[in-house]
């Protein structure tokens, strides 16, 4: 009788390694928490010893950091994709603040703003994700703009204010209860509007469009 001989392992690259405890430690930040980030938790995710997941990162409050960044990051390329016209790429964006599938970035955003009081690291990294977001809406309202798809405004106001719309609706995410009246579930697409001008309801017509294409 003879035995299967077992399968060498593959050694992975220190890149791959990483990249790999920072995309878990990412997972827990959106589904949990940061605060429920630490180097066990991780190293129990990835079925791995958490002397690896040190050698990596030797501080948890240098990985909780990393993963909001990586959170973050990640977020921003699924919603601020290139394809469609301007007016409906804002309309994705703004759509997608105002359905359910925005609360674990919600949760994300809310969470990463108290922590930020406690872990100076954090505070820094929260203001360069905010600059980011900032200028990528900017870029696309400019856009907006010069394609006449939107009256012509002051871009990086209107941009700011789109994203004090989405964090003032977000404050409400840890809410047990699901809020139900039309204010409050179209409030970002409403306040999307006003601040680019357009009259009430142009949004949700632009993004029917690019779903019908």
């Amino acid at each position: 009788m003879t035995s299967t001989p077992a399968r060498p392992r593959t050694r992975k690259s220190p890149e791959a390694r990483r990249g790999e405890i920072l995309r878990a430690a990412s997972a827990i930040a959106l589904s949990e928490g940061l605060e429920r980030i630490t180097l066990r938790a991780v190293a129990e995710r990835l079925d791995v010893r958490p002397g690896l997941v040190t050698h990596y990162f030797p501080a948890a409050e240098g990985l909780v950091v990393e993963a909001f960044v990586d959170a973050a990051s990640a977020q921003r390329e699924r919603l601020f994709r290139d394809d469609g016209s301007p007016l409906e790429r804002i309309a994705r964006f703004v759509a997608h603040a105002d359905g359910t599938d925005a609360l674990p970035l919600a949760r994300l955003w809310l969470n990463a703003r108290h922590l930020s009081r406690f872990i100076p690291g954090l505070a820094t990294a929260l203001e360069e994700q905010e600059k980011l977001d900032e200028a990528r809406l900017r870029q696309v309202v400019e856009a907006a703009i010069a394609e006449g798809e939107v009256p012509a405004c002051d871009a990086g106001d209107t941009a700011i204010r789109i994203l004090m719309a989405l964090d003032g609706k977000g404050a409400y995410a840890n809410d047990r209860a699901p809020y139900t009246d039309e204010v409050y579930l179209h409030f970002v697409s409403d306040y999307a509007e006003w601040a680019l001008g357009l009259p009430r309801g142009r949004l949700g017509d632009a993004g029917r469009r690019r779903d019908s294409d």
